[in-house]
């Protein structure tokens, strides 16, 4: 133990410096997730049937294929159209897809669970879909898919390694950085497994004791 404090030591700037990207990356894109996410769910639910088997088509092919293929695809494959991004934006950009696509499965879910009644109330007081929605369906669809959406932001804290393959110094790049130069494989890995950890424990708590505020008493998904 006293070697991995060792080699944390002689290298925390470094470390400290890749977590706070790896958080960056994560963070936005669950924002960016998290606004598509509600799009394509309202688009697949009042869209006319065509704009919705395309939708539906562009979210079973974001489902069925590898994270880290749209990455490449984004990263590698767009320069050759002219569209070329840095590996952050090209990581944010892939990962914020794809939590979009999964982010909508769960907010369609949400809205799926609030009573017809409700709408149909909402509608009799002379709002329009756009204020049903903004007013009185998605403020509970937030509040009853909290657990999912938590699992989410968990499952892209541990998804943004894979920024690894487009070389942005995220934790796994760094460390992997750092064990070559100084070949303390076992150090280094158990550094990284610990922050992953730690942060993981803190969001879970936060995020935790957020959906027990936010809970809608006899409304809920459990989490995953």
């Amino acid at each position: 133990m006293s070697e991995v404090v060792n080699v944390f030591a002689s290298y925390a700037p470094e470390l400290l410096n890749a977590l706070i990207l790896t958080l960056e990356v994560t963070f936005l894109s669950f924002a960016i997730g998290l606004a598509g996410g509600v799009a394509i769910a309202i688009s697949r639910a009042s869209t006319p049937k065509p704009i919705k088997i395309l939708i539906t088509a562009f979210v079973e092919l974001v489902r069925g294929t590898p994270m880290v293929v749209q990455l490449f695809f984004i990263y590698y494959a767009l320069p050759s159209i002219g569209i070329k991004l840095d590996p952050f934006t090209a990581s944010v950009f892939a990962m914020g897809l794809n939590s979009a696509v999964y982010q909508s499965e769960y907010w369609r879910t949400a809205i799926g669970s609030i009573p017809k009644t409700q709408w149909e109330a909402a509608y009799s007081l002379g709002l329009s879909t756009f204020g049903v929605l903004a007013n009185v369906v998605l403020p509970q669809a937030l509040r009853i898919a909290i657990p999912l959406l938590s699992n989410e932001l968990i499952y892209l804290l541990k998804f943004s390694s894979i920024a690894y393959f487009v070389a942005l110094p995220e934790l796994v790049y760094t460390g992997k950085w750092i064990a070559s130069k100084t070949f303390a494989y076992i150090e280094i890995y158990t550094i990284i497994a610990i922050f992953y950890i730690v942060i993981t424990m803190i969001l879970s708590e936060i995020l935790v004791r957020l959906e027990k505020k936010l809970s809608i008493p006899g409304i809920t998904i459990k989490r995953i």
